[in-house]
C-alpha cells in the first residue's frame, strides 16, 4: 500500500523510480536483492515492503511476519549498504514500542519495555531493521540511512479483508457488507474504548518524498503521525456515517484487541517541519470511494 501511493504523489514525477514487483524482485532472496542494486545503483532506496495485517493475520502466523519481515528488512539495507547506497529511508511500525506506556510513544522508548503479544514478531523484524539503520549510519559517515515510524495506516491500495487487514479497512469492508446485505448489527472486537492513531497512506507518502529531498536532515529515527487518536468505536461510527449506515454495534468482549492506546509523539516531527494535512473524514470517504471502485 505504502509503496503505490508513494509512486501516485505528485512528487514521484521528479524522480526516476524503480519500483519491482514481487515476481520481478524476491526481497527475501538476498542474492538477487543485492544483483538488482549493483545493477541499477540508486541514489536512495526506500525500504516500504512487507508482510501486513491486522490482529488476526499476526495471530495467526507469527513464524511468517518474523521471518518474512527480518528477510525483506536485512536483504534491502545491507544490499543498499554493501552496493554504497548514499541514502536509505527504512520504513518501521509503532508496534515496535513497550506496551501499557501511559504517555504518547517516543522514539526513546523503543527497547525499554515489552512488547505488545499479538504482533510481537513484526516488532522484532523492524526493530532489528531500524537498529541495523543506525548502526550503518554510525560506523559510515557518508551514509543517511534513516528510519521513519510510522503510526497506523489507512488509504488507498489496502487491503480490505477482515481477516488480514487493519482496522479501518476491516470496518469499511464490514460496515459496506451490512449495508449491501441490509443487515442491522455489526460486530466489533473487545469494548471498543481502545484508542488507534490512523493516518491516511497519502500523508505518509507525501512525508516520505519530503524526506527523500534531504535525507541527511531527517532526524535517525521519527515518528509520522497525527499526535492525535480516537476509540475503536468512533472510527466504526465514521465509517458508519460515511456509508449513512444506521444500524447497531455488538462487542464481543471475548476477542483480543491488542494495546489499550498507542498514540505517537510526534515532536521530532514538528521539529522537522511537517503535519499530515488530510482529515480523518476526507480520508474515510475517499478510502471508501476507494473501495467501491474495487469491487
Amino acid at each position: 500500500m505504502v509503496g503505490r501511493n508513494l509512486c501516485e504523489h505528485p512528487q514521484a514525477a521528479d524522480w526516476d523510480i524503480l519500483a519491482p514487483s514481487r515476481t520481478e524482485l524476491n526481497l527475501s532472496d538476498r542474492q538477487a536483492v543485492r544483483a538488482f542494486v549493483n545493477a541499477q545503483r540508486p541514489d536512495l532506496v526506500i525500504h516500504a515492503a512487507g508482510q501486513v495485517g491486522g490482529i488476526q493475520a499476526n495471530i495467526a502466523d507469527p513464524v511468517g511476519f518474523l521471518v518474512n519481515n527480518l528477510d525483506m528488512g536485512r536483504n534491502v539495507i545491507m544490499a543498499a549498504s554493501e552496493e554504497g547506497v548514499p541514502a536509505l529511508i527504512n520504513l518501521a511500525s509503532s508496534c515496535m514500542y513497550p506496551r501499557g506506556r501511559d504517555h504518547a510513544l517516543r522514539e526513546s522508548d523503543m527497547l525499554t519495555g515489552e512488547l505488545e503479544p499479538t504482533n510481537e514478531g513484526y516488532a522484532l523484524a523492524k526493530i532489528i531493521s531500524t537498529r541495523l539503520c543506525d548502526y550503518i549510519a554510525r560506523t559510515h559517515g557518508d551514509r543517511a540511512y534513516r528510519t521513519v515510524i510510522p503510526c497506523n495506516l489507512y488509504g488507498r491500495h489496502d487491503k480490505f479483508d477482515p481477516k488480514a487487514s487493519h482496522l479501518v479497512p476491516a470496518i469499511i469492508a464490514k460496515v459496506s457488507k451490512a449495508v449491501a446485505d441490509g443487515e442491522d448489527e455489526v460486530e466489533i472486537w473487545g469494548d471498543g474504548t481502545a484508542r488507534r492513531e490512523f493516518m491516511y497512506a497519502a500523508d505518509l507518502a507525501d512525508a516520505i518524498w519530503r524526506g527523500a529531498e534531504n535525507p541527511v536532515a531527517l532526524p535517525q529515527v521519527m515518528n509520522i503521525g497525527l499526535g492525535d487518536d480516537h476509540t475503536i468505536l468512533e472510527y466504526y461510527e465514521a465509517v458508519a456515517k460515511a456509508l449513512g449506515w444506521t444500524g447497531r454495534f455488538r462487542f464481543d468482549l471475548t476477542r483480543p484487541v491488542g494495546m489499550q492506546r498507542k498514540l505517537s509523539d510526534v515532536s521530532r516531527q514538528r521539529e522537522w517541519g511537517w503535519s499530515a494535512p488530510t482529515s480523518l473524514q476526507d480520508g474515510i470517504a475517499a478510502t471508501i470511494q476507494f473501495y467501491q471502485q474495487q469491487a
